[in-house]
């Protein structure tokens, strides 16, 4: 009832194609999606899938980042083909309707400090890559993805990766090591102040770079922006 899968948009150390893990077969379909010159991203932390009628029933919520063929715009919404081939309909106002071969939101460093600033307040989930939940380098990887700029999955290929800084700017990437094992990773956002996904039991949050314990342990920036 399994299949073993990897993600290409999340580069990892654990196997050369991209992330590993298992999806539950029921979830997935091995039907080409549809093809289309435009995509609808989210760009909400999460929206709803609705009926393509005069109804607009929800009909499943989805996270930010998912990235669905455009059929076309109506007062309202956009009109997308699921994955199984069905139409159905996203807010206007929670997504961004953009070129294929273009990102949903144009990459810069306020960019990405914003998007991952919309995460706020948004609990903590260990391997969490959506707006239901966030680990530390699920907040960095997917406030990168939606600005066109893929960086490795986990905190520890993060700080092998980019570009090593030593003035640190908005959106360059703070990494935290303990025994010289990193182990965390925030982003920078100016100000003297980071935003990160702490642990379990706590929110994704703004603090001082300078903020115990982590200033002990930090061990270095990257940037994967110009």
């Amino acid at each position: 009832g399994w299949a073993k899968v990897v993600v290409p948009s999340q580069p990892s150390e654990k196997n050369p194609r991209g992330y590993p893990g298992w999806v539950p077969r029921r979830q997935i379909t091995a039907t080409p999606p549809r093809a289309a010159a435009q995509l609808a991203t989210v760009t909400s932390r999460t929206a709803w899938v609705r009926t393509d009628d005069s109804t607009a029933r929800r009909v499943v919520e989805v996270s930010f980042g998912t990235n669905l063929p455009v059929v076309d715009q109506v007062p309202g919404y956009v009109r997308v083909a699921m994955p199984r081939g069905a139409v159905r309909r996203l807010p206007t106002a929670a997504v961004a309707v953009h070129d294929r071969n273009q990102p949903a939101i144009a990459p810069s460093r306020a960019g990405v400090v914003r998007t991952a600033k919309s995460f706020l307040g948004l609990q903590y989930l260990w391997g969490g890559l959506s707006g239901f939940g966030l680990d530390c380098s699920g907040l960095t990887w997917l406030s990168y993805r939606v600005h066109g700029i893929t960086i490795p999955r986990d905190a520890l290929p993060q700080s092998q990766h980019g570009r090593v800084v030593t003035t640190r700017q908005p959106g360059d990437l703070l990494f935290y090591a303990h025994n010289g094992l990193v182990h965390h990773v925030s982003m920078y956002i100016g100000g003297g102040l980071m935003i990160h996904a702490p642990r379990t039991g706590q929110p994704v949050q703004i603090v001082s770079f300078s903020a115990p314990p982590l200033r002990a342990e930090y061990s270095g920036a990257r940037s994967y922006l110009d």
